[in-house]
């Protein structure tokens, strides 16, 4: 058993436990719920026989009944919560099988948004999709650290400090399991509160809009002036009998609560709104403060602004605002509220007071928040990691293209797809030895020339992430990747196939004559495959001449056997090639990529087994 089974056989005993749990949980919570049923009526029978003898038994009785009906409540609610805490659990446990088994039916959606053709490779190597990369990673419960953990598998031009950062926080969380789930735990217990993927971005701009407590100070200053002018006029009404002036700044003190009420705002819908905001945010902060990041001190340093002095922790902020809503709930007795006010500046006070929480909220929410969707992308990249352990952390270099050392720019051992089965994977070792190189890829239909460029660009993507790689060496350099791969036509541009495939490989041409950015590595599969043979071949290989001994490397594949001649010309150009053999009238392919180009054709050999007509002689 290798260490994946063993992840995989742990995870679903997990399953197991936590299955029981949930429905020894469910039992309880239904018993508890009965109970309460029983509670009620049994409670209703005796108020009705207390009836019969007084109405103080009838009290009694009620009092004992309501009671006993909140203690059990109460229980059944600390149940309750358990209970939804391990249906996430079992969630995330099941989720984790489903990313190791490629089972995309039991994968959580991938958050809409529509894929971007032009981009150099998105849609070409499957980053984003409904069986994307993408998908397979993504551990985050708000958007934008999903949003985040896209971005940097979409990078079109590395950046190799922070691909070493992120490394390094990976390699950290990769043993701490209990963390990584305890965090997407925390932040789904959050969004299902919020019932959908949390959106730091709209509390952020809220809270820069509503923020400005220094203009309330000359209303707050105005208000207690009047509201002390009163008590001192009444006071002086039972002391030297003074006429009752005192009414009139009253009823000034009124008139100023009530024009001025737009200018303070609805302290108590306010209040609501930032508490609500900042509970469902508060498990995910808290969580984040308490940890202990002795074993992970890079991600330790990453928290930091969790952990500063207490005063400025999001904890301390989400107490101060929850006793400003608690105060603030005063105000929905009308009576009451207006008396406050009538003697105090109590709406101008409170409302002063969320102003200045408002403002430190804004000051620092936006960093707490940069640091929980960072840690959201890493713990995907972790969780990946840990889920694969055959998989490796590449070795990726800057680019040194006036280097005199001699190295190769790209060098992989046992290269796999991740989003191919690992029982059906057959994986390859492939090298580019310096920039300018072009690989020419020949080979039969099906034999896994398509798919062998994909594996190539993914590993790159996920290295330049700072991911692990389906392999187990990868060193490369740093490159902007450009494919060409899944071209289509378009019906509502107006242009065919082979128009856009023509527009796609110009946009390579132009994304090479880039002045001062990163080699190119591009990804050619059957190149001006929509014309005919003649043209092709002529296109192909003033293609091929235009991107030799450039600042790029990359592969291009091909049916024209004609196009390996190049490789006679051009010194840059090397040939590779798949090839299938056919046994007992079936084609087998080893999917094994091999030196030179390839010897052997077969569309006519699966002409011939559909059923079709061929003649040789023709």
């Amino acid at each position: 058993m290798n260490k994946k089974q063993e992840r995989l056989y742990l995870l679903e005993r997990q399953i197991e436990r936590l299955k029981r749990r949930v429905d020894r949980l469910d039992q309880r919570s239904n018993r508890y719920s009965w109970l309460r049923v029983g509670i009620f009526f049994g409670g209703l029978l005796l108020c009705v026989l207390a009836f019969l003898v007084s109405w103080w038994l009838v009290a009694v009785m009620a009092l004992i009944a309501l009671s006993a009906f909140f203690i059990v409540a109460h229980f059944q609610g600390k149940i309750d919560r358990s209970l939804n805490r391990h249906r996430i659990w079992l969630y995330i446990k099941s989720t984790h099988v489903a990313r190791i088994k490629l089972d995309w039916n039991n994968l959580p959606p991938v958050p809409a948004g529509e894929a971007r053709p032009e981009h150099p490779f998105e849609t070409d190597l499957d980053i984003t999709g409904e069986r994307s990369i993408y998908r397979l990673l993504n551990v985050a419960a708000s958007l934008d650290g999903g949003q985040r953990l896209r971005n940097w598998l979409l990078a079109t031009a590395p950046d190799l400090e922070a691909i070493r950062r992120r490394q390094v926080l990976v390699h950290e969380m990769l043993p701490l399991t209990l963390f990584r789930d305890k965090l997407i735990l925390k932040s789904l217990i959050a969004s299902k509160r919020s019932a959908e993927h949390l959106e730091g971005q709209r509390l952020l701009n809220w809270l820069q809009q509503q923020a400005r407590p220094a203009k309330l100070l000359p209303l707050f200053w105005g208000s207690l002036a009047l509201n002390v002018l009163t008590l001192v006029l009444l006071v002086l009404v039972f002391v030297l009998n003074l006429q009752q002036y005192w009414i009139i700044s009253l009823l000034c003190s009124i008139v100023l609560f009530y024009t001025t009420k737009s200018k303070r705002g609805d302290t108590l819908e306010d209040a609501d709104f930032l508490g609500a905001a900042l509970g469902t945010l508060g498990g995910v902060f808290e969580y984040l403060e308490a940890f202990p990041y002795r074993q992970a001190q890079n991600v330790g340093k990453l928290c930091e602004p969790f952990l500063t002095q207490q005063a400025k922790r999001p904890s301390a902020l989400l107490t101060r605002t929850s006793r400003i809503a608690t105060v603030s709930m005063l105000g929905k007795n009308a009576l009451l509220h207006l008396l406050f006010n009538a003697f105090l500046p109590w709406d101008v006070y409170w409302a002063y007071r969320l102003g200045q929480c408002k403002e430190q909220i804004a000051e620092r929410l936006p960093l707490w928040l940069d640091i929980w969707f960072e840690l959201e992308a890493l713990n995907s990249l972790a969780t990946f990691a840990y889920l694969n352990p055959e998989y490796v952390l590449p070795e990726v270099e800057a680019a040194c293209a006036n280097s005199t050392e001699q190295k190769t720019v790209f060098q992989g051992r046992d290269l796999g797809h991740p989003l191919i089965p690992v029982d059906k994977k057959v994986t390859n070792s492939f090298t580019l030895n310096e920039l300018g190189d072009v690989v020419i890829i020949t080979g039969s239909n099906m034999s896994g020339k398509s798919t062998f460029l994909r594996t190539l660009g993914v590993n790159l993507c996920l290295a330049y992430a700072g991911s692990v790689v389906n392999a187990s060496q990868l060193q490369t350099e740093l490159f902007r990747i450009f494919t060409c791969i899944k071209v289509s036509d378009s019906v509502t541009d107006g242009y065919s196939y082979f128009y856009a495939e023509v527009r796609r490989l110009k946009a390579l041409l132009q994304a090479l004559e880039q002045k001062e950015a990163l080699p190119l590595f591009f990804l050619i599969d059957e190149i001006f495959k929509g014309t005919n043979n003649r043209e092709r071949l002529i296109g192909s290989r003033s293609y091929v001449h235009a991107l030799a001994g450039r600042n790029c490397a990359g592969l291009l594949s091909t049916h024209d056997l004609e196009l390996v001649k190049l490789a006679e010309i051009l010194p840059q150009v090397t040939n590779r090639h798949f090839r299938e053999e056919v046994v007992d009238g079936q084609m087998l392919f080893d999917y094994k990529l091999r030196s030179g180009p390839c010897p052997t054709t077969n569309a006519l050999k699966i002409m011939r087994m559909e059923g079709l007509p061929v003649e040789d002689g023709l």
